[in-house]
């Protein structure tokens, strides 16, 4: 599966921004999806992820309560919706999918999938 990101840009702290991550070469609803971020100079970070059913989602803890993932099979997309955005959430971000087996534990961290889509930059002014 291919995977492309976009929806970033420049905002100010407060605004909101959704990202989107369109999927090409095969069917969305067979993966688990995540989205992760890396700023300069840190590690990548787990942002959220979503179960290929939409019927389970999670959060790290940072973007709890502001941040919410969603997908539409349909569209073979997944969203990223950010709301009340901090200059700390400034990084570039990434889509990635696991297409195992759908009883296997969703995945927070960046082994747990083999597809990723090229970065996406938030940059969250003060």
């Amino acid at each position: 599966v291919q995977l492309q990101a976009s929806g970033g840009g420049l905002v100010q702290a407060g605004d909101s921004l959704r990202l989107s991550c369109a999927a090409s070469g095969r069917t969305l609803s067979n993966y688990d999806m995540g989205w992760f971020r890396q700023a300069p100079g840190e590690e990548r970070e787990f942002v959220a992820a979503i179960r290929r059913s939409g019927n389970s989602t999670y959060y790290g803890d940072s973007v709890k309560g502001r941040f919410t993932i969603s997908r539409d099979n349909a569209k073979n997309t997944v969203y990223l919706q950010m709301n009340s955005l901090k200059p700390e959430d400034t990084a570039a971000y990434y889509c990635a999918a696991d297409g195992r087996s759908p009883f296997w534990p969703i995945q927070t961290t960046e082994r747990g999938y083999a597809y990723w889509g090229q970065g996406t930059q938030v940059t969250v002014s003060s």
